[in-house]
């Protein structure tokens, strides 16, 4: 089936599992998990993959092996995208974006010298200025608090220079054409317009080591 959105059934699901996080409101709905959250995540993530790789959607039970709140489950639907990006849906609404959300120590190496290099540094803070400029929001991640140790703290780029990661994502609360296919080309166009971040980080960062994650789960997963 074509993407079609996400119903007001799916918003209501995560507003009831947000109120009562717990295996008996699960196993009463999964019938509507299954027909109203998942199945449009799976048929959107058919639609992009053309143009965007395969997409993993996250598995719904939370990791509460170390975590003060064992609530068992998460209140909402991520995927990921094989080209860089992610797709998130809850009961507050949808986002997406791509970046780097961690990097290790090896790409933090390749990030900052890449930033201070004149040519390459200069080019990143043109891209976040535009993808600024039409509404996307930009952030470093895990951002230090003054400059890395190397780099002088009157850097031009110094801000750049902070980051631990470097993430662009847009945030949509709920509104009636989440149950449209306007969602999807809501979600192409950030892919697409961020697309310059993603292959900058992609080109001059490259991927983690084997036992890390190249992260893009962005802000408030």
């Amino acid at each position: 089936m074509a993407f079609a959105g996400w119903t007001r059934d799916a918003v209501a699901f995560f507003r009831g599992l947000e109120a009562d996080n717990t295996r008996a409101y699960w196993t009463a709905n999964r019938p509507v998990y299954d027909a109203c959250v998942l199945a449009p995540m799976s048929e959107l993530l058919a639609e992009l993959a053309p143009e965007f790789g395969a997409g993993r959607i996250a598995r719904p039970h939370r990791d509460v092996r170390f975590r003060a709140d064992k609530s068992p489950y998460k209140t909402a639907i991520y995927a990921t995208l094989e080209a860089g990006g992610y797709v998130r849906f809850s009961a507050e609404g949808l986002t997406t974006g791509l970046g780097y959300y961690a990097m290790d120590t090896g790409q933090l190496e390749r990030y900052r010298s890449a930033v201070a290099d004149d040519a390459l540094g200069q080019t990143l803070a043109e891209i976040v200025a535009r993808l600024t400029a039409t509404g996307i929001q930009v952030a470093g991640v895990q951002r230090l608090k003054g400059a890395p140790r190397g780099y002088p703290s009157d850097h031009p780029r110094v801000e750049l220079l902070r980051n631990r990661g470097l993430i662009a994502w847009r945030d949509w609360p709920v509104t009636a054409w989440l149950g449209s296919g306007e969602a999807r080309s809501r979600i192409v166009d950030v892919l697409r317009t961020g697309g310059p971040l993603q292959r900058w980080l992609e080109e001059q960062v490259g991927t983690a080591e084997p036992d890390r994650l190249r992260g893009t789960e962005g802000p408030a997963t």
